[in-house]
């Protein structure tokens, strides 16, 4: 068989026909593409996802528990300085790297573009979101008189104007040698039938990014484990593009990990009231994990310990550090897929915290909220640019 009945059968094999009426308006080199696509992508694969979200979950069979976490502001001043001189000793080494999750739009946003070009009321002529993140990586050169290397994950979508944003920007001035792009894999969307949708701008079936969870495996599949491992590096630090407050050079951080003996650890802000919609830390059979808003009942929502705070309530705002190790640990494992309706289409994406799920311990440390969390998800009210411009303004630009 040709490409094209190759292709042909495995769309009649997987009931997906439906794409050959518009395989057949292609001119020859787009044709050759679509193909290609069809070929490569992995039919059984989303047939097992969407029979798997079809399915009703109960959470109430899992065993929650929760998870030990260490207060950064009652953790003794002696101490503190000698976590933060074992921290300190690996970033001045030149052993530390920061991984930017960056492979989303700026759609939520009412913004056409990568969500990390977007640009922020911040002051005289307003910052970029990477310009914010670069100021704040480059305090490690003031401090530590060390660059961090700054790995940035891109998507299909948006990886070309990423690197020309930069490119344009003149890297903001950070050292072009020290950072690296890198794309995280795709899947395709689904109807709510099943059906695999065409993009016809891209004239392709489409498909999006598969979450922060791909982080591990898009690490290792674009050779940056090896990258790293090249350069010595021995511990990583990952967060999403959205947090403007995110503080990645933390040798406290770094140093309490250490001195824990663990491979991977989290930061955590407490909850503000019980119903927020935000995951907590916690264990899941056993396993190390986070549950979801809509896994916990209103009892365990409520739920206080013996400190009088919420039972569940250190949650996770992705602010995580992990050694190489870990990273290429987790790359070889399967992490579960989650299902999300999207614009009446199912989107499959994997989550950087179920990879917890395969160490043994970790540490959770928490954080002032106001100190380093300013998400930018929604065009207005919570988590927006104005929200986060002021909790930004309120720590640089007032003391």
């Amino acid at each position: 068989m040709n490409n094209f009945e190759k292709a042909e059968k495995k769309l009649k094999d997987y009931n997906q026909t439906h794409i050959l009426d518009y395989l057949e308006n292609l001119e020859n080199e787009q044709k050759d593409e679509a193909i290609n696509q069809i070929l490569e992508l992995d039919f059984e694969k989303m047939k097992e996802l969407f029979q798997e979200s079809k399915k009703e979950k109960d959470f109430t069979k899992e065993k929650i528990e929760p998870i030990e976490c260490i207060d950064k502001e009652k953790i003794d001043i002696a101490e503190k300085i000698k976590l933060q001189k074992l921290g300190e000793e690996i970033i001045k080494n030149n052993q530390y790297a920061v991984v930017t999750m960056a492979g989303g739009q700026g759609t939520r946003l009412g913004f056409d573009g990568p969500k990390g070009t977007f640009k922020l009321d911040i002051g005289e002529n307003g910052k970029y979101i990477f310009e914010i993140l670069a100021e704040t990586l480059k305090k490690s050169k003031e401090l530590y008189d060390v660059m961090p290397y700054w790995y940035i994950m891109t998507s299909e979508q948006n990886h070309n104007k990423t690197v020309e944003f930069f490119k344009e920007h003149n890297f903001f001035e950070y050292d072009e040698g020290k950072i690296n792009f890198f794309k995280q894999a795709d899947l395709p969307l689904l109807t709510l039938e099943g059906k695999m949708v065409w993009d016809d701008e891209k004239s392709k079936i489409k498909t999006a990014s598969n979450g922060n969870g791909g982080v591990y495996k898009a690490l290792e599949t674009n050779g940056m484990i090896d990258d790293m491992r090249s350069k010595n590096v021995k511990w990583v630090y990952i967060s999403g593009v959205d947090n403007i407050m995110v503080k990645p050079i933390d040798a406290l951080f770094i140093g309490l990990t250490i001195s824990k003996n663990e491979n991977v650890a989290s930061k955590s802000i407490i909850k503000d009231y019980p119903d927020e919609k935000i995951g907590a830390f916690c264990r899941r059979n056993g396993k190390i994990g986070v549950i979801e808003y809509i896994e916990l009942s209103q009892e365990m929502r409520n739920e206080k310990n013996a400190n009088g705070d919420l039972k569940y309530g250190d949650s996770n705002f992705v602010s995580h550090l992990l050694t190489v190790d870990a990273i290429e640990k987790i790359a070889g494992q399967n992490l579960r897929f989650h299902a999300a309706v999207k614009n009446n289409m199912y989107k499959f994406e994997e989550f950087i915290f179920d990879g917890f799920e395969f160490v043994d311990n970790m540490v959770v440390m928490r954080v002032k909220r106001e100190e380093e969390f300013a998400p930018i998800k929604n065009k207005e009210g919570i988590d927006s640019p104005e929200t986060a411009k002021k909790i930004y303004e309120r720590n640089y630009f007032n003391g």
